[in-house]
């Protein structure tokens, strides 16, 4: 046994341990993060998903990467587990036989579509998101505190209550077709992930890739699911044009720390397939390091952008970690429950590169910090991108053609969402435009 291993000290054959004979020191077994959600207040993977539409997410099967730990496969109360375990789906050994939480997806009738904004700090000044909430439940989502304005917890019912904006097609068709309307890329899905697991029955992403691709509008995503495959049929067409662009968050290759830090969030190695899929159908496609987190993910930093690079990114930006209002309690609790080591080194250093504080919002200084740990990571950064001969990604999305829009021509009347025909055949509905799909 090496000296290095914790147990050493009550080994009796160990010649380093000073106590052999002393009996074995209590240790809490460790924690296992399984694929589901509910990252800190859930620690052994309750708040996990029954079914759910086949999608190659890279955490099973054939297409498991190599990081990731053999225990952590499907999820301990799903149907096929079952079968094998006797254990009834819906249940587990820490669950006192109640069912583990569905996804509650709450219709919303939005009155408007687009958002604008005058930040220096993002790439865009249009982005549209089709929903609210994220089933992804990263836990470093700076979205979170969205839901608070609703009522709602920033915590589990950000990652369980999702509203989908079930008329968004219809309204951005309204919005091309205003005279007043100048065309310049839309990004779609950055506050909350256009293709989360949600948008594989709702296919609100979908439609609204249709609406731009038939104005020609210019449009750019940003996703951390292999999902927005599904879509390359469409975004290849307009990447053709010079219409469309993406970008794959990727924040760790580590899958064991993804599967806590983004639990529902496709696997780092499928997301660099993703990047490649992309790649050869001929799609502009970036490389988003988002959040850099100090000694949990920033130690890999040049090693991500090396993998992005061999996978097809044509460049790469990263922003480090922002943790606007609730999110910090959130995340420090994380830390404390799956990095209790460094939890305090990692917050201390979060502090340095914010000003002292957990967070600056401060304009220029919100996404990539200041101070000398944040000029270091800055520096790395820059180092690794110009040895590896791709861009920054900076400016207005520059590359996208707005010359070729044109105004749709008629309204098209708005078409029966999933939700809507799920409703219409009395299959579980709820009260308020609520459906409980999982």
């Amino acid at each position: 046994m090496s000296k290095s291993d914790p147990n050493h000290l009550n080994d009796p054959n160990d010649p380093y341990d000073p106590y052999p004979d002393a009996e074995p020191q209590f240790a809490q077994p460790p924690l296992k993060a399984k694929k589901g959600r509910g990252a800190v207040s859930n620690l052994q993977g309750r708040y996990e998903v029954l079914t759910r539409e086949h999608i190659d997410d890279g955490w099973s099967g054939a297409h498991m990467d190599a990081n990731t730990d053999a225990n952590m496969d499907d999820d301990p109360a799903s149907p096929e587990t079952a079968a094998q375990t006797g254990e009834q789906p819906g249940t587990g050994p820490d669950t006192d036989g109640a069912s583990t939480w569905k996804t509650l997806v709450i219709e919303e009738h939005a009155k408007s579509i687009l958002s604008r904004n005058r930040s220096p700090d993002v790439p865009f000044t249009i982005s549209l998101n089709p929903y609210r909430g994220c089933e992804h439940g990263c836990i470093y989502c700076f979205a979170r505190p969205t839901h608070s304005y609703l009522g709602l917890s920033p915590g589990l019912d950000f990652e369980s209550k999702i509203f989908a904006k079930v008329n968004a097609p219809e309204l951005l068709r309204q919005e091309l077709a205003k005279a007043s309307h100048v065309p310049e890329p839309i990004a779609l899905g950055v506050n909350t992930d256009a293709y989360q697991p949600c948008e594989r029955e709702l296919r609100l992403t979908r439609r609204l890739l249709e609406v731009l691709n038939e104005c020609q509008h210019p449009v750019a995503l940003i996703t951390k699911s292999s999902l927005i495959e599904r879509d390359i049929d469409l975004l290849a067409e307009m990447a053709s044009r010079r219409l469309a662009m993406a970008a794959v968050t990727l924040t760790t290759l580590d899958s064991q720390v993804a599967r806590t830090l983004e639990p529902r969030a496709t696997a780092p190695m499928r997301r660099l397939r993703t990047i490649r899929a992309l790649t050869d159908a001929g799609i502009p496609v970036g490389v988003s390091i988002a959040p850099v987190i100090p000694f949990v993910t920033e130690p890999d930093l040049e090693r991500i952008l090396a993998a992005a690079v061999e996978a097809g990114a044509v460049n790469a930006g990263y922003v480090t970690l922002r943790l606007p209002w609730e999110v910090s309690p959130l995340f420090r609790q994380w830390l404390e429950a799956h990095f209790p080591d460094r939890a305090a080194r990692v917050m201390n250093r979060v502090r340095d590169i914010h000003g002292g504080k957990d967070y600056d919002s401060s304009f220029g200084k919100r996404m990539h910090g200041e101070g000398i740990w944040a000029d270091l990571i800055r520096q790395r950064f820059e180092k690794t991108v110009a040895r590896l001969g791709i861009g920054v990604r900076s400016g207005r999305f520059q590359g996208l053609d707005t010359s070729l829009f044109r105004r749709p021509s008629t309204p098209v009347a708005p078409q029966r969402t999933k939700l809507e025909l799920k409703k219409k055949s009395g299959e579980k509905p709820n009260p308020g435009g609520q459906f409980e799909l999982f």
